[in-house]
């Protein structure tokens, strides 16, 4: 009949809109949380516990060689020793890993029989073979030394190619080397990208160059500008790098100065291309709000990183004092520090360094370097991050339940537990923790996986319950027209009887 067509269309119509439409959490600009406790405005502050506090300060006082002068570099070496670079002392002082005994103090090496000093030696790095590698800044020169018995090995200086300016002054800044003994470093006024040497400190070329991006508009008014306009003008030059640091992998991690705040640190694969990820926020620049016009506003001021372990790695902002920690996955996993004068805030912080469960900040004006020790919630992202890092969803998420009873609010927790339930298939609880995570991209995954196995297992009921109804409407429409002396035939018309 037709009306029993016209009704299984609408039906069929019906269901092919659900199965097709996306769910609200993934479309709408604003998320509301699934759980009303959770964000709640009108609810008391309950502050996030802090993943590192601070346990104590080393200077070179407490180490017994004199106060530091304008210290730039913090090295961590494989065997766990910490090198300082000295800069205004002209030395490198090295401490132990416990960071409470002075090993040796390099302030210079004989070459050719002679003896050679530093002047404002700026960073400082030692290779998985065990050398040392030391941005001798004024010298222009990078000055290569065995860590064992500090011998001198090589020096790397006057770098020469045709991409090279004539007038180009080398001054190293940043060093570090990969497991090949290639040396990657960051000079001053270099923007081109990061200078890198092989061999017996041959240069090689550039790596890791960011692009810069000119709007249309930009592009005419500079056309349309005369000579006096154009001098006056914004130069649009590549970024400046700030830090760098190398993985287990080989991948570079070089931080940077970013004017928009979206990105800071960029990971280098061994084209030079950036394969970074940015996480939910697309934002791996520090503070995401910056509004404001006192001195401490306007975006974050990234100038040191230093890969971890798991794909975690942290970034220190110098404008307002603070370690941003992040996933491989570029999610925020938690921030501390500040500025200020009491324990745990900076006044100058210009390097980051991790030696086993502890973060280590040198602040130059301070002379000093800053000891962070996690805290039970810190320990707790760090080791879930590991396993999710590793693929183990499901192991972690003991790790997360634990992460939330210290932060109910924590939606990496929320996210963690909730891809773990997607791993099992039980897509109605990957739902509700993703929802409360705020995630998009896996809410709406979950979505679609529960949408389909409901219609899976409940179409042919739904399909059959939906025809049966539409026929006894049929046949009571009929019925109650037969009764009133109305007959209506098969093709649908009707008349009196």
């Amino acid at each position: 009949m037709k009306k029993l067509k016209l009704w299984k269309k609408i039906v069929i119509t019906a269901l092919s809109v659900f199965m097709l439409t996306e769910p609200a959490m993934a479309k709408a600009d604003t998320i509301v949380p699934y759980d009303s406790y959770n964000y709640d405005y009108w609810e008391d502050i309950v502050f996030t516990p802090a993943a590192y506090i601070p346990e104590n300060s080393v200077s070179g006082t407490t180490l017994g060689v004199g106060s530091f002068l304008n210290p730039q570099d913090l090295c961590v070496s494989p065997s766990g020793e910490v090198y300082i670079a000295d800069t205004g002392n002209n030395r490198i002082v090295v401490v132990d890993n416990s960071l409470t005994k002075m090993v040796h103090i390099i302030d210079s090496f004989e070459r050719d029989g002679q003896t050679d000093t530093f002047k404002s030696p700026y960073g400082v790095c030692v290779s998985q073979n065990g050398q040392i590698y030391i941005a001798d800044s004024e010298n222009r020169r990078i000055v290569v030394l065995e860590a064992d018995d500090l011998s001198f090995v090589k020096i790397i200086d006057n770098p020469t190619s045709d991409v090279l300016e004539e007038d180009f002054v080398f001054t190293p800044l940043k060093v570090t080397v990969d497991y090949a003994d290639r040396v990657y470093c960051i000079a001053r006024r270099m923007f081109q990208g990061i200078m890198v040497f092989e061999g017996e400190g041959d240069f090689t070329g550039f790596f890791g160059t960011v692009k810069v991006n000119i709007t249309p508009w930009e592009k005419l008014w500079r056309k349309l500008s005369t000579k006096e306009q154009r001098a006056k003008q914004q130069l649009f030059i590549p970024t400046e790098f700030t830090g760098i640091d190398i993985d287990t992998d080989g991948f570079v991690y070089a931080s940077n100065f970013d004017s928009k705040g979206e990105q800071a640190v960029r990971r280098l694969n061994p084209k030079g291309e950036d394969v970074i990820r940015k996480g939910e926020n697309a934002n791996v620049g520090g503070d995401l709000i910056t509004v404001g016009t006192s001195d401490y506003s306007g975006v974050s001021t990234i100038v040191d990183v230093v890969y971890r372990d798991k794909g975690i790695y942290s970034l220190l902002d110098s404008k307002r004092g603070r370690i941003f920690t992040y996933d491989h996955e570029g999610n925020l996993l938690y921030i501390f520090g500040g500025l200020g004068t009491q324990a745990g805030t900076f006044t100058t912080p210009v390097a980051v360094e991790a030696i086993g469960d502890k973060i280590i900040v040198l602040d130059s004006y301070r002379k000093e370097m800053l000891v962070f020790t996690e805290t039970q919630y810190g320990d707790l992202i760090n080791r879930a991050v590991g396993l999710r890092y590793d693929g183990d969803e499901t192991l972690a998420v003991d790790l997360w339940k634990q992460v939330l009873m210290l932060d109910e609010n924590n939606e990496l927790a929320n996210v963690g537990i909730g891809k773990a339930y997607l791993t099992a298939g039980d897509n109605e609880q990957a739902m509700k923790y993703l929802r409360i995570g705020m995630s998009r991209q896996y809410y709406s995954v979950a979505y679609r996986r529960y949408r389909n196995d409901f219609l899976k297992k409940y179409l042919g009921v739904i399909l059959s319950v939906a025809i049966l109804g539409v026929a006894l409407i049929v046949f009571f429409i009929k019925w109650r027209k037969k009764k009133k002396g109305i007959y209506v035939d098969d093709e649908g018309g009707a008349f009196d009887v």
